[in-house]
């Protein structure tokens, strides 16, 4: 494969762009600054193989000739919300969408054409609730991160149309991403090996997540199997309550789990930030199951043992 990638410098397309290295394929990282994007990245410590950084004006070079095309760029959420921060979360990933679409479709030469978009979204497509399970078939929320979610696929939706079908497009609704250098487990860590972990809230919400390997794989699984279309959800099998997650965690380190984050400590980091941790999501990967993708890490007990035993 050559596989186009926008966001490569991110938390899952770090793993990603490792991953395909090691297998041979070539990888062209669209990036917004190469010089940022060598630190992040460190291609001097990738497996050896065929890696291009093409800067923002020659990203239609870059997608002319692919066969594949990746889409994970974005700005985080994990952080206070105010008008212009939520603009440019908006913004960030509609824009980069539309920009990788219309490369696509302009590539006239079918053969040099890329026949799959992949993009990320997220399970916040669907809301937040405590008692709803969500799988592909479920309506969309009606708050600001469903929102962003659903224009985020919109855009990229629309390759179909400007291609006549002819690129298959994926939309990847990643659950929250577990390792143990980055994401939301990285920020827990630190705090539980210092004896102050516990339930965010009151550890009775949902906690949909997904290892973070196995989101590379079902990126991968993406790109080459040509019945996965339109929405699939990226998360384990067995989500568990916030409270089995944070009870898992201290199990695994030795450490208590019984001192909880209340909401208002929470509330005054993120503001309308913290609404998707605290109120939490059941969401089941319905599509990857009824492919029979067989998940590395089905339980919550078994990702953290690996996460933090590696």
């Amino acid at each position: 494969m050559v596989v186009s990638i926008t966001g490569a410098t991110g938390f899952v397309g770090t793993k990603l762009v490792e991953s395909l290295l090691r297998d041979g394929h070539e990888v062209r990282v669209l990036t917004r600054s190469i010089k940022q994007a060598k630190k992040k990245l460190k291609p001097e410590t990738l497996p050896k193989g065929t890696l291009l950084l093409i800067e923002p004006t020659k990203w239609p070079l870059g997608i002319k000739g692919s066969t594949h095309v990746v889409n994970l760029a974005g700005e985080p959420i994990s952080t206070r919300w105010d008008e212009n921060v939520k603009k440019e979360i908006m913004n960030s990933r509609v824009k980069a969408t539309e920009a990788v679409v219309d490369a696509i479709a302009n590539v006239k030469d079918e053969s040099k054409r890329p026949k799959v978009l992949v993009t990320a979204s997220a399970i916040g497509y669907y809301g937040t609730s405590d008692e709803e399970t969500f799988d592909e078939s479920s309506t969309s929320g009606s708050d600001y991160l469903s929102s962003v979610c659903r224009a985020w696929e919109k855009a990229a939706k629309k390759v179909e149309e400007m291609t006549n079908g002819e690129t298959r497009v994926v939309f990847v609704r990643l659950g929250i991403v577990l390792d143990r250098d980055g994401g939301a487990l990285g920020k827990m860590l630190p705090t539980f090996q210092l004896f102050m972990g516990g339930p965010i809230g009151d550890g009775g919400q949902w906690f949909s997540w997904i290892h973070r390997k196995d989101a590379v794989k079902i990126i991968r699984e993406s790109l080459v199997n040509e019945e996965l279309k339109g929405a699939i959800n990226a998360t384990a099998p067995f989500p568990v309550k916030m409270r089995d997650l944070t009870n898992s965690l201290g199990k695994e380190l030795g450490r208590p789990s019984w001192m909880p984050v209340p909401d208002f400590a929470l509330q005054a980091l993120l503001g309308e930030g913290s609404s998707l941790v605290l109120q939490g999501q059941k969401v089941l990967p319905k599509e990857l199951l009824r492919e029979g993708y067989r998940f590395e890490y089905e339980t919550i007990s078994d990702a953290l043992n690996e996460i933090v035993n590696e």
